[in-house]
């Protein structure tokens, strides 16, 4: 069960009784061909080394999406090879954040809880 326990931290039971604390942060996302801003709750991983958006969400949102030359494999948090999802294409954005801009490409991958993952390795 989720349960809000400061502002932009959520924590979790897990199965074996341990507690996962979720980070987020609320951002501005603009497109760039559009200069259409929307915000969006992020997660900020400790263990991520990019920044990767939901193809639901850039979907749903209308970003363009820019196919790269060679596909990226995703890493699972215990380091297998994730089989199911690649990263085929990135979308060109800028980001917002408390008065803060910056031009980024961020990486899409499908099947995931969250719209927008901000990495922080």
């Amino acid at each position: 069960m989720l349960s809000k326990v400061m502002e932009n931290t959520f924590c979790c039971n897990l199965n074996n009784g341990d507690m996962l604390r979720e980070v987020t942060v609320k951002i501005g996302l603009e497109r760039i061909d559009m200069q259409k801003e929307v915000m969006v709750e992020t997660l900020l991983d400790s263990g991520a080394t990019g920044l990767v958006m939901s193809s639901e969400f850039s979907r749903k949102q209308g970003f363009k999406l820019k196919k790269i030359e060679r596909p990226i494999y995703v890493r699972n948090v215990d380091g297998t090879l994730n089989k199911k999802r690649l990263i085929e294409h990135i979308v060109e954005i800028n980001i917002y954040y408390q008065g803060h801009r910056e031009r980024m490409e961020i990486d899409m991958i499908g099947g995931q809880k969250w719209s927008v993952i901000l990495g922080m390795l």
